[in-house]
């Protein structure tokens, strides 16, 4: 289980994982490019990477991966932008540094399902948080889908008394009744169920999917894929390649997943059991009728509307990759 990975402050890189499987000989008969590739240690974040270790993807493109693991998507963006790092994951918590020119995206890795608001029970409509104490990570998808929900119910932040705090003590402070509600994802909701199994689950992201979603994105610096173009498109074939076979295998997938973070494999199926994934051939479909471009464009609204965007906002059109993504599928 991972309580970071759609945490947008905060928290510390852990150390680096062991480096992937090393390449031999590269893509039309070049040499090896070697490749640093962030990840937070959950199924979204590290299942297209297990994947393309245990098929030797990395080799069959020309690259040698070295793997590093982190808690959370700006702590990436920071090593991206420094040069210690060339490739990273990010929840949807944090694409408003995309947004603010801060990194460019590869591709939409999925859509996440797992984001509820919750309430101690009794508590059975939105409109009944007026005045309650409302846990919230600041900067996470459980911070987007409270203001969402609130904005349905007619209501805003201000309605109700805010309680910032990080993801692990969401869990602790409602629990124990300290806290009212809050927004906060599964699986550590399962958690908070086995010590109180009759909240109530007031808000969930399917709620909201005609106005919002909320995918998790791999991504690479601003000017990675301008001046390192081959290379690119070389892990881009790979992200593509081991999409179709978790969209395909799901299961081993899981087991995998499990294996590269050393997680339980049960944990691990009860977290990809929140999202939704896509092959190749499909995510081009989404791009193609520009349905990625509106669902990027809507968390650009929403990031402005809340104040988040550093300097002029950025347009979806300038920071994903779109045409290289589908070049790669060719």
């Amino acid at each position: 289980m991972s309580i970071s990975r759609r945490t947008v402050l905060g928290g510390l890189a852990a150390a680096p994982a062991l480096a992937a499987l090393a390449a031999c000989g590269g893509s039309g008969g070049g040499g090896t490019t070697e490749i640093t590739y962030g990840y937070i240690p959950d199924f979204n974040g590290a299942s297209l990477l297990a994947i393309a270790d245990d098929r030797g993807l990395w080799e069959e493109n020309g690259l040698k991966a070295t793997l590093q693991t982190f808690t959370n998507g700006p702590l990436q963006i920071q090593a991206l932008g420094t040069g210690d790092l060339d490739f990273g994951y990010i929840g949807p918590g944090a694409m408003w540094l995309p947004a603010s020119g801060k990194a460019k995206v590869l591709t939409v890795n999925g859509v996440g399902q797992a984001d509820r608001v919750i309430a101690q029970p009794g508590i059975d409509s939105l409109e009944a948080l007026a005045g309650k104490k409302v846990a919230i990570p600041e900067g996470t998808s459980g911070d987007m889908i409270v203001q969402l929900a609130l904005q349905s119910a007619g209501m805003s932040l201000e309605d109700v008394e805010k309680v910032a705090m990080d993801p692990s003590t969401v869990v602790s402070a409602f629990s124990s009744g300290q806290v009212d509600a809050a927004g906060i994802w599964y699986p550590m909701i399962d958690n908070i169920k086995q010590q109180v199994p009759d909240l109530v689950e007031l808000a969930q992201n399917s709620d909201f999917a005609d106005v919002m979603q909320f995918p998790n994105v791999m991504v690479t610096s601003a000017t990675y894929p301008e001046e390192n173009e081959a290379t690119t498109l070389a892990v881009l074939k790979v992200l593509r390649a081991a999409m179709d076979v978790r969209a395909e295998d799901l299961d081993t997938t899981v087991e995998l997943t499990a294996k590269l973070t050393q997680q339980d494999a049960e944990a691990v199926a009860a977290d990809a059991s929140n999202g939704q994934y896509y092959t190749a051939a499909e995510l081009d479909a989404l791009v193609g009728d520009g349905t990625v471009e509106t669902w990027l464009t809507a968390m650009n609204e929403y990031f402005e509307e809340n104040g988040k965007i550093e300097g002029e906002t950025v347009a979806p059109a300038d920071y994903f990759t779109f045409d290289l993504f589908t070049e790669a599928g060719k």
